[in-house]
């Protein structure tokens, strides 16, 4: 469910009276991404996928736990289902180098 265009504006698009700003100016700052190494990512192209990734998904768990407690959550249970979520997901490149997957393959 989203209810994000119900609760942040009025029909003619003004906003509520004590909504919340939306949260687009105050994401976090990413992390340096590193390598299996520990080394910075140097490559600029793949800092700004990672970058717009990281802020993409702050935003959709941003949506998410308002929509919960708008709804009547617990905002501990949600931020526990939001771990839990980022817990569960999987390496499908386990063993795989990231230098074997940046090389064109050889068909």
């Amino acid at each position: 469910m989203n209810t994000k265009s119900h609760r942040a504006s009025t029909p003619g698009g003004a906003p509520k009276p004590g909504a919340k700003a939306h949260t687009q100016g105050r994401t976090g700052k990413p992390p340096v991404w590193r390598d299996e190494h520990g080394a910075p990512v140097s490559c600029l192209e793949k800092i700004k996928v990672l970058n717009e990734n990281y802020a993409e998904l702050q935003q959709v768990a941003q949506d998410a736990l308002e929509d919960a407690l708008l709804i009547g959550c617990s905002e501990a249970q949600v931020r526990s289902a939001l771990h839990e979520l980022v817990d569960t997901l999987v390496n499908p490149y386990a063993g795989v180098s990231a230098e074997s997957s940046d090389k064109p393959r050889k068909d």
